[in-house]
């Protein structure tokens, strides 16, 4: 059993948005099925690899349907991104020093943010978004 089910509290409602969140879910849960393993220090190079870039293309979509619908809350969600690829890149700087169990630390920020993000700060913007129509 995975350890984050997919579920209606983490939908938006927006169903590209929803298929990405998914890939999201889906990459924690490889590290922490990993991490089980006791191989989560194997995996996750590749790991911040994986979400550097799929983060970038989530994050791209989230914000050109913003932008595109004149979403209010545009430049607040921007900058919450921004901060998320800055956080990644510094555990990625921490990996590359060889700090110790930083597996641990990865997957505990990605659970908090991702489940975080979603409730708090993505779930302003569908109702916007479906207003306008995004579906």
């Amino acid at each position: 059993m995975a350890f984050m089910q997919w579920s209606g509290r983490l939908s938006v409602g927006i169903e590209v948005i929803d298929d990405q969140h998914k890939k999201l879910v889906s990459i924690v849960n490889r590290l922490y099925d990993a991490m089980k393993r006791g191989k989560g220090n194997d995996i996750l190079s590749g790991i911040l690899s994986e979400l550097i870039e799929y983060t970038n293309y989530h994050f791209t979509t989230e914000e050109t349907l913003m932008r595109d619908n004149a979403y209010p809350g545009y430049q607040a969600h921007k900058s919450s991104h921004s901060m998320l690829v800055e956080k990644v890149m510094d555990l990625d700087l921490d990996l590359k020093a060889g700090k110790f169990a930083l597996s641990v630390q990865v997957f505990n920020f990605l659970k908090d943010w991702l489940v975080n993000h979603i409730q708090r700060e993505d779930k302003k913007y569908a109702p916007f978004l479906t207003k306008a129509t995004v579906k």
